[in-house]
């Protein structure tokens, strides 16, 4: 998928209220580029790309979260949309066995239900994209997860850190489980957070430090579609171009968050201390 960029651009100099001219000399490039752009006559440039959606964020138009809303307001009833933050372009039909083994709950097609989130995860990449998807659960097999005990196992085994482990009947228990189902609805566990896991998993906190923990990060849910079936019921919208200030302005915001959740996790550490049990506990 493409990016919407004649109609971008379009929307833009509609928004700044300036000429084919105007945004031309503003950008130090020929009318007649700015005028095939519009009319699709000619393929942008990578620069030019990128220099369009960097004025345009520059100047405070904020696109992409103006198409959030827009198609928001298009959705029909019972459809959700979903954002999916992509290292690069997405060619061809999504593979749920394309991504990695060890994600948060194995290979699957990962999204979020936050556009904020999803594009901070991407942020510190070259040529991001930003994927807006429709999605319709309809006869699908879900199975739902919250910060607790089962979901901390669960992210643990994927993550590949739970082998000593791994045959325990709670913990096959709790695989087969995440796989009898169409897609996944759980928190999201990003690197931060799985330390915190791994500091349950070897021993260091109690269960209820750790869930206590991960409460103070919260990050958002995730949708993770893991059958053919639900990979079907997906329909790309759109693909957002993210331009260098755009993934900068998210990558401070995420920075900040990092901060704030850490002292909370310190505080959770020992609010909770001694309370809940250890896994050679639960797993014995």
């Amino acid at each position: 998928m493409t990016y919407n960029f004649s109609q971008d651009v379009r929307y833009i100099r509609e928004i700044l209220g300036i000429s084919q001219d105007e945004l031309a000399k503003a950008l130090g490039v020929q009318r007649v580029t700015i005028s095939r752009s519009e009319l699709r006559e000619t393929e942008p440039s990578d620069r030019l790309l990128e220099m369009i959606y960097k004025y345009a964020y520059e100047k405070g138009v904020r696109l992409n979260k103006l198409k959030e809303m827009f198609w928001q307001e298009k959705l029909k009833s019972e459809h959700k949309l979903l954002y999916h933050g992509a290292k690069g372009e997405i060619s061809g039909r999504i593979d749920v066995k394309k991504s990695r083994i060890n994600n948060d709950f194995g290979q699957g097609f990962y999204t979020g239900e936050n556009y904020d989130q999803a594009v901070s995860f991407v942020s510190g990449f070259d040529s991001p994209s930003l994927y807006m998807i429709d999605f319709l659960g309809e006869g699908l097999k879900s199975r739902k997860y919250k910060v607790d005990r089962d979901w901390m196992l669960t992210i643990a085994y994927y993550r590949g850190t739970l082998d000593n482990y791994k045959d325990h009947p709670m913990i096959s228990k709790l695989i087969k489980e995440s796989r009898n189902c169409d897609y996944i609805i759980a928190p999201i566990a990003d690197n931060r957070m799985f330390q915190i896991i791994n500091s349950f998993i070897g021993g260091e906190i109690t269960d209820e430090q750790c869930k206590h923990c991960l409460a103070a990060t919260n990050l958002g849910n995730q949708y993770v579609f893991i059958s053919e079936r639900a990979v079907e019921s997906l329909q790309m919208l759109e693909r957002c171009y993210l331009s260098a200030n755009e993934r900068d302005h998210y990558k401070n915001i995420r920075s900040a968050d990092a901060k704030l959740g850490d002292d909370k996790v310190k505080l959770a550490r020992i609010e909770y201390r001694g309370k809940g049990k250890y896994i050679d506990e639960i797993l014995q």
